[in-house]
């Protein structure tokens, strides 16, 4: 933990029903404005306080977008390790990451696009703690790739542009998507997981959304 995240007030907790309506007020508001345009009168309001409301939790807006930025990426990469350990193959783990992640970011879509192209308006120290969790996301979708090359799975021959082409997929999901979609969020993430698997040329058998093999 980096010592700028000790200058919030330690009302800052998971628990907090305050700091998760500021945590949804400043989503909202960061997806649909942008960090610079957003102020903390904005956010206040769309979480029913007062505009000093935001201080009494966090140093400053910067500070918020911190944390909204940090708990996100925190819950991506446990959804996405999650996702790799309980498969059996590279292909179910691809598949798996595929569509889990894809339906998160549909299902958090203001949250999401805040994660995703707001943290460079970080402090370079809260910067640097978001970046670190950016890179161990990235890390464990190369790592799933390096197997399926190496068990001969997939037919690849960059890895990690290969990573970033299918983190591109999922991610540019919170940019496209709204409520009003005719289209769930599991059905965005099997298109997605269809799309992963033959981006890495797999040929083996079928996969379901989940990640399993499926039975016929």
């Amino acid at each position: 933990m980096l010592s700028t995240v000790s200058t919030t007030p330690a009302a800052v907790t998971p628990a907090s029903e305050t700091v998760q309506r500021l945590f949804s007020a400043a989503a909202e508001a960061f997806a649909a404005k942008g960090f610079h345009a957003t102020t903390t009168r904005d956010i206040a309001s769309r979480a029913g306080l007062s505009p000093a409301g935001v201080y009494v939790h966090f140093a400053s807006k910067e500070d918020l977008l911190f944390h909204l930025s940090r708990d996100g990426h925190e819950e991506a990469l446990a959804l996405v390790t999650e996702a790799v350990a309980g498969a059996d193959s590279p292909a179910e783990a691809l598949a798996a990451t595929m569509s889990r992640f894809s339906a998160w970011h549909a299902e958090n879509y203001a949250i999401a696009r805040v994660v995703q192209h707001e943290f460079p308006h970080l402090s370079d120290a809260h910067r640097a703690e978001v970046l670190a969790l950016r890179k161990r996301i990235d890390q464990a979708v190369r790592d799933v790739l390096a197997a399926g090359k190496q068990s001969g799975d997939f037919l690849l021959d960059d890895i990690p542009d290969t990573a970033l082409a299918l983190l591109s997929i999922i991610v540019d999901v919170a940019r496209w998507y709204t409520p009003a979609l005719h289209r769930t969020s599991a059905q965005i993430g099997a298109t997605n997981a269809a799309l992963g698997l033959r981006l890495v040329g797999y040929r083996g058998g079928q996969i379901n959304q989940s990640g399993s093999r499926a039975i016929h």
